[in-house]
C-alpha cells in the first residue's frame, strides 16, 4: 500500500510460492508412502528370515537372503535419497523466496528513496520486514538438534544389534566349486554342548558310523538326541569336541561346505510364503550361478545399487540373478529337476497330496507347453467315458443355449470364469457393467425381488440357530454375522417397500441371488422363465462387453481352454450334478483313472508344485510341511541326512512309510535320524541310545535288544 512497485513484487514472489511449492510436494508425499510401506516389507522379509533361520543354514543359503536384503535396502536407500533431494530442494526454494523479498525491497526502495520516488517512512515500514529473518535460521537450529539426536538413536539401535555370535563374514562367503567329502565316516569325538545356565546338555559323546550307513538316534525327551542332531548338522556350535565327515571338521568348515555336505530337517520345518516348488529348490540356492543381462537404464540401476551395496557393507550379489544350482540336486534343469521332485514327492509320500493340489488348482500355460491340448483330449476321453458308463447325466455340461441348473446364477450369467476380481461373485451387485445389463435386460428388478424373497427364508429358518449348524454350510450365500444385518433390511421393506431402500440395501439383497444354485438350494425361486431371462442377460453381457473388460473373464467354450478354471474343472467342462448318490466320489475317481491312463499324472503334480503354501506353510498341514521340508533335503543329495522328529507329527503307518521311503531313497549314503518311535530303529545299520545327554548304548538293534530289551 505504500508503493505500487513493491506491492506487485511481493504479490509476483508469493503467486510464485503457492504455485511452485504444493507441484513440488506431491512427489515427495508419493516417495514417503513407497518408503513407509518397502520399510514395512524389509521388517517382514527379517521376520521370515529369523523363522527359517535353521533352513538358511542347513542349506547354506546365507548369501540368497543376504542378496535379498542388500536389494532391498538398496531400494529403501533409492527412495529416501530421491526423498530427501527433493525435501531440501523444496526447504531451499522456499528460503530462497522468502529472503530475496527483503533483498528486492532494501535494493529496490533504497533506489527509490535516493531518487525521490519513496518516503523514507515507507522504506521504513518495508525494513520491520527484515525482522523475520532469524526464522530460518532457527529451523537450521532446530534440524541439527534433530540431528544428533537421531544419531545417538542410531547408535542405540546399532548397541542392540551388536552380538557377539553372529557369524564371520569368511564362514558364509559364497564358494564357487567347493570340494565336498566323498567318503568316509562319520566320527564325533567328545562332543559336548553347554548351555548359557552351564547344563550339560550333551555330554562327552562319541561314536562312529561308515558315510554308507543309517543311524537311528533313540530317547527320551531331554535326552539330548535333538541337541546331538543339531550338533551333527552344525546348527549348533559344541562347547568342546568335533564332528567329522569323511576327514573334514564340520565345526569349522564354512557354510559353503557345510550348506551342501549336510541336510536337516527339524520339527517343526519352516516353510517360507511362496510356492511349494520354490520351498524344495531352495537348498540349491547357495550362489548366483548364472549372472543377468541388463540394458540401458536397468544395468544404470543395477550398477547404481551394487556400488552403493558395496559402499555400505552389504552384499553385491544380484537377487536378480540364476540361484538354482541344478547340478547340485544331479539335474540338468527346471524340467528334469521337475522329474526328479515328483520322484522325491513319492518317496515321503506326498505324491498323493500334491496330485490332489494339482488338480485344483489353475494350471498356468507357459510357451513350448502343450498343457492345453493334452487337457482338451482328456476332455473328450472323459465325455465319451462317461457315455459308455451311461451315466453322462451326472455332470452337467456347460451349453451357451441353456442355463446350467447344477451352476451358481453368477456362472450362469458370465458363461465364464472370472479373472482377477473385477467379475468376482461378491463384486457383482456392485459391478456397474454388471448393473447396466441388468437394467438393459430388465432382470435388475426380478433379481432384488428374488433377493428378498431369499432374504425372507434365510432369516426365517436361521434365525435362533446355533453357531456352526450344518445349514450355514448348506446355504453358504449367507453367514451368521449377516442375519442381524437382513432383519434390519426385511423391517426396512415392510416400510417403504423394495423401491424405497437405499442404494447400499438394494446391493445387499441383490447379491444374494447370484450364489443361487438351483438344484442345490430348492427355494423354487429359479422357473423356466426366470432362466430364459437370464440367458437373455448372458447374450447382452457378451455382445455389450466393453473391451476393457474383456480379460477379466475367461468364457466358456468347449473347444478351449480355460486359463481362469481348475484342472479338474478344465476336464469335466461341466458341474457335478447335485442329488445323485456317489456322484462326486464316482466322477472324482473316473478323472483321476482317465489322468493315470493318459499318463498325465506328472503334468498334474508339476501343476501342484506351483500351490502357494502361505505364511510359514499355514495352506499345508503340519504332516505335509514336514514331507516338503524332507524333499527340500532329499533334493540336494547331502553327504549326510540329519532328521531330528521328522515324522513325529504323522500317524504311525503314515511314520512308518515315510522312515521306508527317505531309507530306501538314500540306500548307500548317510543318514542320522532322532526317532518319535524306537521300534522303528531295527530299519537301521547303527542305533545310539541317549539319556540325560550321555551316549549310554551303541551298536545293532537286534544286539541291543538281547542286551538290555
Amino acid at each position: 500500500m505504500q508503493n505500487v512497485l513493491l506491492g506487485i513484487v511481493v504479490v509476483v514472489l508469493l503467486g510464485v510460492q503457492m504455485a511452485i511449492i504444493p507441484r513440488l510436494r506431491r512427489p515427495v508425499l508419493v516417495l514417503g508412502r513407497e518408503r513407509q510401506l518397502t520399510a514395512r516389507a524389509l521388517a517382514g522379509r527379517i521376520a521370515e528370515t529369523v523363522d527359517g533361520a535353521a533352513e538358511i543354514h542347513a542349506n547354506a543359503t546365507s548369501n540368497y537372503e543376504r542378496a535379498e536384503i542388500s536389494a532391498r535396502l538398496g531400494r529403501i536407500f533409492r527412495i529416501r535419497f530421491e526423498f530427501y533431494q527433493r525435501k531440501f530442494l523444496i526447504k531451499f526454494l522456499n528460503n530462497f523466496l522468502s529472503q530475496v523479498t527483503p533483498f528486492l525491497f532494501y535494493t529496490a526502495g533504497g533506489y527509490l528513496v535516493i531518487t525521490g520516488g519513496l518516503d523514507i517512512g515507507a522504506l521504513v515500514a518495508v525494513i520491520a520486514a527484515y525482522k523475520d529473518l532469524p526464522t530460518p535460521v532457527k529451523e537450521m537450529i532446530d534440524w541439527d538438534q534433530q540431528r544428533l539426536d537421531v544419531e545417538v538413536k542410531y547408535q542405540q539401535v546399532m548397541e542392540q544389534f551388536a552380538d557377539e555370535q553372529v557369524a564371520p563374514p569368511e564362514m558364509q562367503a559364497p564358494v564357487d566349486a567347493p570340494r565336498l567329502p566323498q567318503g568316509g565316516k562319520l566320527r564325533a569325538a567328545n562332543l559336548s554342548l553347554v548351555d548359557e545356565q552351564g547344563t550339560r546338555l550333551v555330554e562327552n559323546v562319541s561314536f562312529e558310523a561308515g558315510l554308507d550307513q543309517h543311524v537311528a538316534i533313540v530317547g527320551r525327551p531331554g535326552s539330548g538326541a535333538s541337541e546331538l542332531a543339531q550338533l551333527l548338522a552344525r546348527l549348533q556350535q559344541p562347547t568342546s569336541g568335533s564332528v567329522e565327515l569323511g576327514g573334514l571338521d564340520i565345526t569349522r568348515a564354512p557354510e559353503a561346505i557345510t550348506g551342501r555336505v549336510i541336510g536337516y530337517v527339524g520339527s517343526p520345518a519352516y516353510l517360507f510364503p511362496a510356492r511349494v516348488r520354490d520351498n524344495v529348490l531352495y537348498g540349491l540356492k547357495h550362489r548366483p550361478v548364472q549372472e543377468r543381462t541388463y540394458e540401458s537404464a536397468a544395468a544404470a540401476e543395477r550398477e547404481f545399487q551394487r556400488r552403493e551395496a558395496e559402499r555400505t557393507g552389504n552384499s553385491t550379489l544380484d537377487i536378480e540373478a540364476d540361484w538354482i544350482d541344478y547340478q547340485a540336486a544331479g539335474c540338468t534343469g527346471p524340467e528334469d529337476c521337475d522329474k526328479r521332485i515328483v520322484e522325491l514327492l513319492g518317496a515321503v509320500d506326498l505324491e498323493e497330496t500334491i496330485f490332489e493340489l494339482g488338480l485344483r488348482s489353475r494350471a498356468q500355460r507357459h510357451a513350448g507347453s502343450d498343457i492345453a491340448e493334452r487337457v482338451l483330449e482328456a476332455r473328450a476321453h472323459m465325455r465319451e467315458r462317461l457315455e459308455s458308463l451311461g451315466i453322462k447325466d451326472w455332470v452337467e455340461r456347460f451349453d451357451p443355449a441353456a442355463y446350467n441348473r447344477n451352476a451358481t446364477l453368477a456362472e450362469n450369467l458370465l458363461f465364464g470364469t472370472p479373472v482377477g476380481r473385477v467379475f468376482d461373485m461378491e463384486n457383482l451387485a456392485g459391478n456397474a457393467y454388471v448393473r447396466q445389463v441388468l437394467r438393459a435386460t430388465g432382470l435388475d428388478e426380478l433379481l432384488i425381488r428374488t433377493g428378498h424373497k431369499v432374504a425372507e427364508t434365510m432369516v426365517e429358518l436361521f434365525s435362533g440357530l446355533p453357531a456352526g449348524h450344518e445349514f450355514f454350510g448348506q446355504y453358504s450365500f449367507i453367514n451368521q454375522d449377516d442375519l442381524p444385518q437382513f432383519e434390519v433390511i426385511l423391517k426396512r421393506v415392510g416400510e417403504v417397500g423394495l423401491k424405497g431402500l437405499a442404494a447400499e440395501d438394494t446391493r445387499a439383497l441383490l447379491a444374494l441371488p447370484f450364489k443361487l444354485i438351483a438344484t442345490r438350494h430348492r427355494l423354487g425361486l429359479i422357473d423356466e422363465s426366470f432362466e430364459a431371462r437370464v440367458l437373455e442377460a448372458r447374450r447382452y453381457f457378451a455382445e455389450h462387453l466393453p473391451p476393457g473388460l474383456r480379460d477379466a473373464v475367461e468364457f466358456f467354450d468347449p473347444a478351449r481352454y480355460n486359463d481362469a478354471a481348475t484342472l479338474q474343472d478344465n476336464i469335466l467342462f461341466g458341474k457335478i450334478v447335485t442329488g445323485q448318490a456317489g456322484a462326486t466320489e464316482r466322477i472324482t475317481k473316473l478323472v483321476r483313472e482317465l489322468l493315470e491312463e493318459l499318463e498325465l499324472r506328472p503334468m498334474v503334480v508339476r501343476n501342484g508344485l506351483d500351490y502357494q503354501v502361505g505364511v510359514g506353510g499355514a495352506r499345508l498341514p503340519v504332516a505335509d510341511r514336514q514331507k516338503v521340508a524332507m524333499v527340500r533335503a532329499l533334493l540336494k543329495r547331502p553327504v549326510l541326512l540329519v532328521l531330528d522328529q521328522a515324522a513325529a507329527v504323522l500317524d504311525p503307518a503314515s511314520q512308518l512309510r515315510v522312515v521306508e521311503g527317505v531309507l530306501r531313497e538314500r540306500k548307500g549314503q548317510a543318514v542320522a535320524w532322532v526317532l518319535s518311535r524306537p521300534e522303528y530303529a531295527d530299519r537301521f545299520g547303527v542305533v545310539l541310545v541317549m539319556e540325560r545327554g550321555r551316549l549310554v548304548e551303541k551298536g545293532a538293534f537286534a544286539e541291543l535288544k538281547r542286551k538290555t530289551g
